[in-house]
């Protein structure tokens, strides 16, 4: 169960103390608690039968209060997902990217009450799309929201003249205006924390918000917990504490996303990521290929899917990269928008 305090932190483990042990030393996971029979996960842990169905229920409605389901009834709760696609493309509020071939692949652009993550190395143009929506939030639908933008900086400052810029390069963009573009600076983890638990959920409301952007979520969290030195069992504590980070700022920004009806928009960093070491073309046959299904089951096999590289011959020959933050921060966006740079070295 050692997962079940980076998806839920504030359950409370302490009813369920003399089970968690057990559970953990049979390599149950909280997946497990909500797929298997709870008569198997006892009979697998050796422990009371009621005491699991106890606590897989109490991990399901906390799962289901964290996402918003609140209903008395699972059945009722999870009424509330359902709808035909009509009914939620009539409901799907967007921020335009002004360019119609990349709103189509988002279905209309970087929607409200989500979080969307733009990645890409340096230089591939992250910023100029942070600042692109945050001037087209300001256009009335189909284009923007209507409404205002902040913008939190964790590295320089809010650069206006290229806003200015992009304002005068686009005619459509000439009736938004940079005074309905906030700005404030988290320095470190502290101020971020204290910046969206506090003063953005009321900036939000006072200054009729609809896109928060974060540059970059990954600089704070780098310079807090990848400081040289750290290792063994210090480096276990801390990325277990920025495992609990990452899960409660994905909570904060969701809960103002899903709350507020606002577009929640961050930018990460990306590393390169590295090819495993050939080991030489095995034996084929049935053993060379069950080999090949379970290597495409792994961390490595899956990377393509969440990451953004990997599913098409452009990434592979400009080079495979990661984004920061690993899978626990994956697991907590709605959106990943991975950007590179062409030949010619732009954007």
């Amino acid at each position: 169960m050692t997962d079940l305090s980076s998806i839920l932190p504030a359950f409370p483990t302490a009813p369920y103390a003399h089970l968690l042990p057990s559970l953990e030393r049979q390599g149950v996971s909280t997946t497990d608690l909500l797929a298997l029979d709870p008569a198997a996960l006892a009979k697998r842990a050796n422990i009371p039968v009621e005491d699991v169905k106890r606590l897989c229920t109490h991990v399901l409605r906390a799962l289901q209060r964290d996402l918003g389901l609140t209903g008395d009834d699972p059945e009722t709760a999870l009424s509330s997902l359902r709808g035909t696609g009509n009914q939620i493309s009539k409901k799907w509020d967007a921020i335009s990217t002004l360019d119609p071939s990349l709103d189509g692949l988002l279905s209309g652009g970087f929607p409200a009450g989500y979080i969307t993550e733009i990645t890409g190395e340096s230089g591939s143009g992250k910023t100029q799309l942070l600042l692109l929506l945050l001037l087209a939030v300001q256009l009335p639908s189909p284009h923007g929201l209507n409404r205002s933008a902040i913008y939190i900086t964790t590295e320089s400052s809010l650069p206006t003249t290229r806003l200015a810029q992009l304002r005068a390069a686009h005619p459509i963009l000439a009736e938004t205006s940079l005074s309905r573009i906030l700005t404030i600076h988290a320095r470190d983890l502290e101020t971020q924390d204290h910046i969206l638990r506090f003063q953005l959920p009321l900036a939000i409301r006072r200054h009729n918000v609809g896109l928060v952007v974060i540059d970059s979520v990954a600089a704070n969290f780098r310079a807090e917990f990848e400081r040289s030195g750290d290792g063994g069992a210090a480096h276990g504590a801390n990325m277990a504490l920025r495992t609990a980070e990452l899960v409660g700022l994905g909570a904060l920004l969701r809960g103002a996303a899903r709350s507020e009806g606002v577009a929640v928009v961050v930018s990460n960093q990306v590393a390169d990521r590295f090819a495993p070491l050939s080991v030489g073309e095995g034996p084929r046959g049935s053993w060379a290929e069950s080999q090949g299904r379970r290597e495409r089951l792994t961390l490595d096999g899956q990377m393509r899917f969440f990451t953004g590289w990997g599913d098409g011959e452009y990434w592979e020959e400009g080079g495979m990269k990661t984004p920061s933050l690993g899978l626990v921060w994956t697991n907590q966006l709605a959106c990943r928008v991975a950007v590179g740079r062409g030949e010619g070295g732009d954007g």
